[in-house]
C-alpha cells in the first residue's frame, strides 16, 4: 500500500517515492520564538507530527529538521517594519537572546504536552549565519541580487516561474499592488540581508560582505534546509500562510543557487479559526496550550480534536468541540485500558484496513474511525490491544502509558448516577440522558463498564 499525499506545488495527490529508499527528508518551518505559540501553531506541528508518524508507519526512516527563528523575520512581510525579537525585546525589558531562549523552552513543553515527537535536528537560523551569507553570495555571483539603501534584496523578475507554488499572478499584483516598495524594484523582491544602520542599534547583527546587518527570513530555512538535508530533499511543510511569500521565496532562492524546488513535495496544513476568524499572534488575542492545562484539560484531547479534521480542512476551534473530544478520548482510553495485556500481535487485516486513510492523505479521521471500528469487533482482546497501540504509532494518543485516575466524585453527582441506572433498567432513556447531561454539567462524564458506571472528570470550564 502507497502513501499518496497531496502536493501544493503541482496540485495533486501524488505517490510518495523516498528519492533515497527507505528513507525521508523532511523538512518543517518551525517558530518565530518572539511569543507563545498558539493553539493554531500547534495545529501545524501536530500535522506534521501525523505526517513524520506516518512515513515511519510505512517503514522509511524519518531525518526531521525543524528550525527556530530567532532573527530576521520582519513585522511585515513587505520587508518592513522591526524585527520580531528586537521590538519584544524593545517591549519586555528583557533581550532578544533571552526571550528567543525562554519562547524555545516553552516552545518544547508544548511538543512534549501534545506527544509530538522531537525533531530529529533543531536549527537556529541565529547559529547558521555564515550558511547564510555563503548561499547569498552564491546569489550574487549568479546575479540575482542588487543592492538598496536598507539591504540586499532577491531579483525575482530573472525567475519567468517565480511564485508557481502559489499560482502567483505578477500582472495582477503589479496593478493593485498596495506595498510601499520604498528601494525594491518589483512588489515580489524579498530582503536577503537586511543593514542594521547605526552601529549597536540592534542586539542581533553580524558582519557580512555588505556590511553590518542580519539575514532576511527567507533565506534561513533554504540555508539550513540544505545543510541538514540537501538541496534537495523529500517534503517540505508548513502552514498554508507560508504558500504566497515564505515558501514560494525559499524556492527561488534554491532555484537560483541549485536548480531545484528544494522539495519534491511541499505539504500545506489548514488554519484553526475561532468565531470564523484565524487564530494569529499579532491580534494579542491567543489561546496559549497552557490555558488549556491551567483549565484541568489534557493536553492530550487537543491532539484529538485536531484528529478529526483533515489537516487540508479548516477546523473552527470552541470550548464546545473541545469538551466533546476530552469525552471521547476519555472513552476510549477506558475502553483501551480495560483490554488488558497485548496478547498475539497486531491483526494484519485490521492494520491494513487502517493504512488505507492514514495513506490517502493522511485521512486521519477516517483512521479514528477504523480503530473505534477495531473496538467494537469480535476479536480477542489481547490482539485487539496489540492491533490498538500499533495505530496508535501514527495517531500518537499515547495510549499505552495511560492509566485511570482515582475521581472523588461530589456526592450529588454519585445521587445523579444511581438515578440514571435506575431509569436506565427501567428503560426511561429520556430521563437517563437528561441525568447524564447533570452529571456533565458538573464537570463529570460516565463510562458504562461491565462493573457499572464510572465517573471520569472533565473539564468544562471555558478556555482562556
Amino acid at each position: 500500500m502507497t502513501l499518496h499525499l497531496y502536493d501544493t506545488y503541482s496540485r495533486s495527490l501524488r505517490p510518495f517515492k523516498a528519492i533515497e529508499e527507505g528513507k525521508a527528508g523532511l523538512y518543517a518551518c518551525g517558530p518565530t520564538v518572539y511569543d507563545y505559540a498558539h493553539l493554531g501553531n500547534l495545529r501545524t506541528y501536530l500535522f506534521v507530527d501525523g505526517l513524520r508518524r506516518a512515513l515511519a508507519f510505512n517503514g522509511h526512516e524519518v531525518r526531521h529538521v525543524m528550525n527556530i527563528t530567532d532573527v530576521g523575520h520582519l513585522t511585515s512581510d513587505a520587508d518592513t517594519g522591526d524585527d520580531k525579537l528586537e521590538a519584544r525585546s524593545v517591549r519586555s525589558g528583557k533581550s532578544a537572546w533571552e526571550l528567543a531562549a525562554q519562547f524555545t523552552r516553552a516552545f518544547e513543553s508544548d511538543l512534549a504536552l501534545l506527544n509530538i515527537l522531537p525533531p530529529t535536528v533543531w536549527c537556529r537560523a541565529t547559529d547558521h549565519i555564515a550558511e547564510q551569507i555563503a548561499f547569498i553570495l552564491d546569489l550574487e555571483a549568479k546575479g540575482f541580487t542588487y543592492r538598496t539603501q536598507d539591504g540586499l534584496y532577491f531579483d525575482t523578475t530573472r525567475q519567468a516561474d517565480y511564485g508557481q507554488l502559489a499560482r502567483l499572478n505578477r500582472d495582477g499584483l503589479q496593478a493593485g499592488k498596495r506595498v510601499e516598495l520604498g528601494d525594491k524594484r518589483d512588489i515580489c523582491d524579498f530582503a536577503l540581508w537586511k543593514f542594521s544602520g547605526t552601529p549597536g542599534q540592534r542586539q542581533m547583527e553580524w558582519d557580512s560582505p555588505w556590511g553590518l546587518g542580519f539575514p532576511g527570513w527567507h533565506i534561513e530555512c533554504s540555508a539550513m534546509a540544505e545543510k541538514h538535508l540537501g538541496a534537495y530533499f523529500d517534503i517540505h511543510c508548513g502552514g498554508e500562510d507560508h504558500v504566497a511569500v515564505h515558501h514560494s521565496n525559499e524556492i527561488a532562492q534554491t532555484q537560483a543557487r541549485h536548480g531545484t524546488r528544494l522539495a519534491n513535495f511541499w505539504l500545506h496544513g489548514a488554519f484553526l479559526k475561532t468565531q470564523d476568524a484565524k487564530m494569529s499572534k499579532s491580534s494579542g488575542d491567543f489561546l496559549r496550550l497552557q490555558s488549556l492545562v491551567e483549565q484541568g484539560v489534557d493536553p492530550l484531547a487537543y491532539r484529538y480534536l485536531c484528529l478529526g479534521a483533515h489537516y487540508r480542512s479548516s477546523l473552527n476551534f470552541s470550548d464546545e468541540a473541545l469538551r466533546a473530544a476530552a469525552s471521547g478520548l476519555s472513552r476510549l482510553r477506558t475502553l483501551v485500558h480495560g483490554l488488558g495485556q497485548a496478547e498475539g500481535g497486531a491483526d494484519a487485516e485490521w492494520l491494513k484496513k487502517f493504512a488505507a486513510p492514514v495513506n490517502d492523505d493522511l485521512n486521519f479521521p477516517r483512521a479514528l474511525a477504523v480503530l473505534w471500528e477495531l473496538l467494537k469487533s469480535a476479536l480477542p482482546d489481547g490482539v485487539k490491544k496489540a492491533t490498538v497501540l500499533r495505530m496508535d504509532d501514527a495517531l500518537g494518543l499515547d495510549l499505552a502509558n495511560w492509566q485511570p485516575a482515582v475521581v472523588a466524585v461530589p456526592e450529588q453527582v454519585r445521587q445523579w448516577m444511581e438515578q440514571r441506572e435506575v431509569a436506565r433498567k427501567q428503560r426511561r432513556w429520556s430521563d437517563a440522558d437528561g441525568l447524564r447531561a447533570l452529571v456533565r454539567e458538573a464537570g463529570y462524564d460516565i463510562e458504562d463498564t461491565q462493573d457499572g458506571p464510572v465517573a471520569r472528570r472533565i473539564s468544562l470550564a471555558r478556555p482562556g
